[in-house]
């Protein structure tokens, strides 16, 4: 008794779609015919076609499953190369999985990049947003960089500026400003890879400002910009009077 196309493709675990596209690309040969016009499988086609469901399923591509069948050097490179994607694929799998499980152990690790979700306890909410945002543009040399810079202890300050309110009077934001000015000019100076953000940054120069400016923008209120402007004033200010110093030495 012969098969038709669509009881071998059931032997087979496939469809009748697949059977007649292997015959299109010369994989899988044309059966006989009946009388009445209908193909007539047999057990040598049925073998075939496991034959090729097997190599598919393994990762082969259809237009390498003939190479990989005559068992020559070609088909040895085309197994050595697809043991490498396949390792490199089982790497990502374990890695996906233990970041699902850092953020089933700890909600907070969604809001971070995954090379700093360490850090996600002791941040608040909007510096992870902003972390988040960074890691778009961020080299990988500047993302070590800056987990370098937040691992270290958090002070009163920084709290203070996450807390400043909206409405700060005037002489309240230009101390914090100083404040901060030198602690951010001693960051600068610890994490050079930071100062700059066009080398900072794997994106074009245009594309990594806009993703800062939009995140300090929408993440901050106007007290904490205000703050930030000040901040860059008296840096730039201080750049300004060191280089005329030295010119005049």
């Amino acid at each position: 008794m012969a098969w038709s196309t669509r009881q071998l493709a059931e032997l087979a675990g496939t469809t009748a779609k697949a059977v007649r596209h292997y015959h299109e690309i010369g994989l899988l040969d044309e059966p006989e015919r009946a009388s009445n016009g209908y193909k007539r499988y047999g057990a040598s086609h049925l073998v075939r076609l496991l034959r090729i469901r097997r190599l598919t399923d393994l990762g082969v591509a259809l237009a390498d499953v003939p190479s990989v069948e005559s068992g020559d050097d070609k088909a040895r490179q085309i197994l050595r190369d697809l043991d490498a994607e396949l390792a490199a694929d089982i790497e990502r799998r374990h890695r996906m999985r233990r970041e699902v499980a850092a953020i089933m152990d700890n909600q907070t690790a969604l809001d971070m990049p995954p090379e700093l979700k360490t850090l996600a306890d002791d941040l608040p909410e909007t510096q992870r947003a902003l972390l988040m945002a960074y890691s778009s543009i961020l080299t990988p040399q500047a993302m070590a960089a800056l987990q370098e810079q937040l691992s270290g202890p958090r002070g009163d300050l920084e709290a203070e500026f996450a807390a400043l309110d909206e409405d700060a009077p005037d002489d309240v934001r230009q101390r914090m400003a100083e404040r901060m000015a030198p602690e951010v000019r001693r960051q600068h100076r610890a994490h050079p890879a930071l100062a700059d953000l066009g080398l900072a940054s794997h994106r074009e120069r245009a594309v990594a400002e806009s993703v800062a400016v939009h995140a300090l923008v929408e993440f901050h209120n106007r007290a904490h910009l205000d703050v930030l402007r000040r901040v860059h004033a008296i840096l730039v200010g201080n750049d300004a009077s060191g280089s005329e110093s030295d010119g005049q030495r």
